[in-house]
């Protein structure tokens, strides 16, 4: 067999040629373990064609999928200290900081950018969780000062973005001292009456989900993404107790109140951009009459309490904010003195913030 193996087989080899076949051509999908090709796999936005299961995607890729075009200005972020506590355990601190940055190429965790989203100005604060798992040291917390800031100056609604773990336990107190700096931004945000949307993605945990990524006006999130505070381990543990099945991911959140939608991937662009158009007080297209003969039409003033409610309804959020109904039954609201909150009027702040509740 020496004569097949040492010379037919290398003659056949040299006749035919041999391909070098990409091993990454191929992914497994984690939930269902289908088998998925890479072009399929990115035409689809990492989710499985079999089952639906969302996987991670890069910060650039998201940042692309929510704006208009996928055109956005990077907002640059302020530079902090980086290792204030001298910190090490098994490495220095600044050795991982240098190994993240080398990997990902972002100076830190997070990334500002401004842009539109259906038209509408648009800050968006993006959490990169291949960068030490997306925790929260005060770079990140600069950068959502900052993204707070600049949707103020611009006069712009502002979208957070977690995938984290929690606070930087490599910072210490410094990192704690993040979680009400970012809380007093959003509130900035919210006096200023622009609106604030929080989407939830894979995962949202620790000091983060207990700060600004759970004042949102609005939270949405995408589908079987783990939002919690501790892990389900350490909560049976600690209580003795079984949990239920789904617990912690964001369906089971959407059915205990915590979260308003759960949106897919694919519709992610269109829901923000129908949200915004009516948080902002834009006028957008919404269905009239009913049937398979209804029409749309522009907002306008004649029976604007339905058009409001029309809008509600197209957006996909109506019931979302049971807190302006109870407001409704008590005060008696002008919906046409209600200025649009990228425009200059003579509307008090108390109204505007009634407007974007």
């Amino acid at each position: 067999m020496n004569w097949l193996s040492n010379f037919i087989r290398p003659k056949i080899r040299s006749i035919v040629g041999q391909k070098d076949v990409p091993e990454n051509l191929w992914q497994k999908c984690p939930s269902c373990e289908g088998m998925l090709f890479h072009r399929d796999l990115a035409e689809n936005m990492n989710v499985c064609t079999h089952c639906g299961y969302h996987m991670k995607i890069s910060i650039q890729e998201r940042l692309a999928l929510m704006f208009d075009e996928g055109k956005f200005e990077r907002i640059a972020v302020p530079n902090v200290p980086q290792d204030p506590l001298k910190f090490r355990d098994k490495k220095k601190y600044v050795d991982r900081l240098k190994d993240a940055q080398s990997k990902t190429g972002e100076k830190d965790a997070i990334i500002v950018a401004f842009g539109h989203i259906g038209g509408n100005p648009t800050v968006i604060a993006a959490f990169n969780f291949a960068f030490m798992g997306g925790s929260m040291g005060a770079a990140v917390g600069e950068g959502l000062v900052r993204a707070a800031e600049t949707a103020v100056q611009k006069n712009a609604a502002l979208i957070a973005v977690p995938a984290s773990g929690g606070a930087r336990m490599q910072e210490g107190m410094i990192s704690l001292i993040q979680l009400p700096r970012t809380v007093i931004a959003v509130q900035m945000v919210k006096d200023a009456g622009l609106p604030y949307i929080v989407l939830l993605t894979d995962p949202t945990t620790g000091g983060v989900s207990a700060s600004f990524a759970m004042l949102g006006d609005l939270h949405l999130a995408e589908p079987g993404c783990m939002i919690g505070f501790a892990g389900k381990r350490v909560i049976e543990e600690t209580i003795r107790e079984q949990l239920p099945s789904g617990f912690q991911t964001a369906e089971y959140c959407r059915d205990h109140g915590m979260v308003d939608l759960v949106v897919s991937r694919q519709d992610l662009h269109a829901t923000l951009s129908r949200l915004l158009s009516l948080l902002m007080c834009r006028q957008i297209d919404v269905p009239t009459g009913s049937g398979p003969g209804r029409g749309s039409s522009k907002a306008g003033k004649n029976g604007s309490s339905d058009v409001l409610a029309a809008k509600a309804v197209s957006a996909g959020v109506a019931g979302a904010h049971a807190t302006l109904n109870q407001l409704g039954q008590q005060v008696e609201l002008d919906i046409e003195s209600l200025t649009p909150a990228n425009e200059v009027g003579d509307v008090s702040q108390d109204k505007r913030r009634v407007a974007s509740a």
